[in-house]
């Protein structure tokens, strides 16, 4: 059996569907019983990592969980993982490519936490391998209201900042090779793999695939900064939060902003998805 977290999110929710697609006995943890479709044979549990004592029932009898971190902290991390530890010997995590393994302390708030929670989990005594995820196509389905809306511009504070995003389908790919590895996963034991998409693109670029699967052109312009961060904090995030996103994609427009690619066949040895695949499975999301 085989615990995941954040279920119902991008990831989470593919991880989901592949490893039961794989034969393997699931269960999804999921806040709110009863609002997600899962395949056939899914059980659901409910739980909330923000409240450790919620979980005994979801990682009893497990083997090996998938640990996606929805919170915008790490602090009940410590305990989250002291009551795996009770249950199961295998975690998987999801954490960022940003984490910098020389610092001491990361340079924003979103990797300080995926830090955070590395090194917990190197502490605790559990087996453990981290997935590092390069830029989150799915963060793109943040332009999708405008779409629908019949945009024909979208405005980005950085439309140069370019990275390669991949698909939420091969961040999850990656956790189903080292769950189901059929040594038990013992040779990924304290490893940490970052996948990224299979190409650099930019924002302006993004846009434009978007705009041709909708059938539209659709340019980017440039937002003034203080728009973009009170637009982040508006959709939930902490102003921390905010400050080091536009940080850091300020660092991806520069023109000296490189990214080493790792597709995920690096590890799996199955075939990356374009940007371009991205945008068509989630098609439904940009269209009316």
């Amino acid at each position: 059996m085989i615990l995941v977290t954040g279920a119902t999110g991008n990831v989470g929710g593919q991880a989901v569907r592949q490893l039961h697609a794989a034969g393997e006995s699931v269960r999804a943890l999921v806040r709110t019983p009863g609002k997600a479709v899962f395949p056939d044979g899914v059980e659901e549990t409910v739980g909330d990592l923000s409240d450790p004592a919620s979980l005994e029932g979801a990682f009893n009898g497990v083997d090996a969980v998938f640990l996606v971190w929805p919170l915008f902290g790490a602090e009940t991390a410590p305990a989250v993982l002291e009551a795996a530890a009770r249950h199961t010997e295998r975690v998987v995590y999801l954490s960022s490519g940003g984490v910098d393994d020389t610092a001491l302390e990361q340079g924003d708030a979103i990797n300080d936490f995926h830090g955070r929670i590395e090194l917990l989990l190197a502490r605790s005594g559990l087996r453990w391998t981290a997935v590092r995820g390069g830029g989150f196509a799915s963060n793109d389905l943040g332009w999708a209201e405008r779409v629908r809306q019949g945009a024909t511009s979208i405005a980005t504070p950085f439309p140069g900042a370019v990275r390669s995003v991949v698909h939420e389908g091969d961040l999850a790919a990656a956790a189903v090779h080292v769950l189901t590895d059929p040594d038990g996963g013992k040779r990924h034991d304290g490893m940490k793999y970052t996948v990224t998409g299979p190409e650099m693109l930019t924002e302006a670029e993004r846009i434009a695939i978007i705009g041709e699967a909708v059938g539209r052109p659709i340019s980017a312009e440039p937002m003034p900064l203080d728009e973009a961060r009170a637009e982040l904090i508006a959709s939930g995030l902490p102003p921390e939060y905010a400050d080091g996103i536009l940080e850091a994609h300020a660092g991806f427009a520069s023109p000296d902003h490189t990214e080493e690619l790792h597709p995920v066949q690096e590890l799996t040895g199955e075939a990356p998805r374009t940007y371009r695949q991205w945008v068509a499975d989630h098609l439904a999301d940009f269209r009316p």
